[in-house]
């Protein structure tokens, strides 16, 4: 009975193409040309943001310009996509668009991703909105990725873990110094949260990574709360140059 009603509905809404729209084979899919439009990392990363790197992994630690500049505060870091091409374009109908429903394949991806940070007694904590940007855009497309991943791995997950005790305005065109001066003490550990940190090793999920400005404040809350470890990890990552270092592999 189920099979054929199910059979009824794909008649009816045949899978289409999270990017194009296009029909493809299965749900929550891309099709062929999407799929090639985007860029999803693998290969030799960062270990602390997932920029992909050219070469070849040696066994020791491998990290990029940038997060040699920064020295990251979180431990690890991964990222599934380069912001760029499809992928930019699915990460901002997530965030603007209402397209909710990408959070689901955005986990596999996530998963995939993150393979190397999972521990057994992770907890899986989004970055968080201010409740007046909340009420406005309605959901936090952070916690609908975490909350997602926490179904895919396995993982507790708090939607709540940390807050933001202030707002603060669009990072978007601001240099890395104005945005950590932005978000200082701006993030915080919920108060009714704060004993789920406590000797706990957080990964922290984010929809995109810029300066990391935003993860290091979430980051620094979390150790404050006694966090032993923290691994960040986001659907897609803004890296200079990253784009020609995929196209030569």
């Amino acid at each position: 009975m189920w099979h054929r009603i199910q059979t009824a509905i794909e008649m009816v809404y045949p899978p289409r193409c999270l990017g194009c729209g296009d029909l493809v084979t299965s749900d929550f899919g891309l099709c062929g040309p999407c799929w090639r439009d985007t860029p999803f990392i693998d290969g030799t990363v960062c270990e602390a943001c997932g920029t992909p790197l050219p070469g070849h992994a040696d066994g020791h630690r491998i990290e990029c310009d940038a997060c040699m500049d920064a020295d990251r505060p979180w431990d690890n870091g991964r990222a599934a996509l380069l912001y760029a091409g499809r992928a930019r374009r699915l990460v901002l109908a997530l965030k603007h668009g209402d397209r909710a429903e990408l959070a689901r394949p955005a986990a596999l991806w996530l998963a995939r991703a993150a393979r190397p940070l999972l521990r057994d007694d992770m907890l899986i904590a989004p970055v968080p909105l201010h409740w007046t940007r909340l009420t406005r855009r309605r959901y936090n497309q952070s916690a609908l990725l975490a909350q997602a991943l926490s179904r895919e791995t396995g993982l507790a997950c708090c939607p709540d873990l940390l807050i933001r005790t202030r707002r603060t305005p669009m990072l978007d065109g601001r240099g890395t110094a104005e945005r950590s001066a932005i978000l200082a003490d701006a993030i915080r550990p919920h108060p009714k949260r704060r004993h789920r940190l406590a000797g706990r090793e957080i990964l922290l999920v984010d929809d995109v990574m810029t300066s990391g400005a935003t993860l290091t404040a979430c980051t620094c809350a979390c150790h404050e709360a006694g966090a032993t470890r923290v691994s960040v990890l986001v659907l897609a990552r803004v890296a200079k140059d990253a784009q020609m270092t995929l196209d030569c592999r």
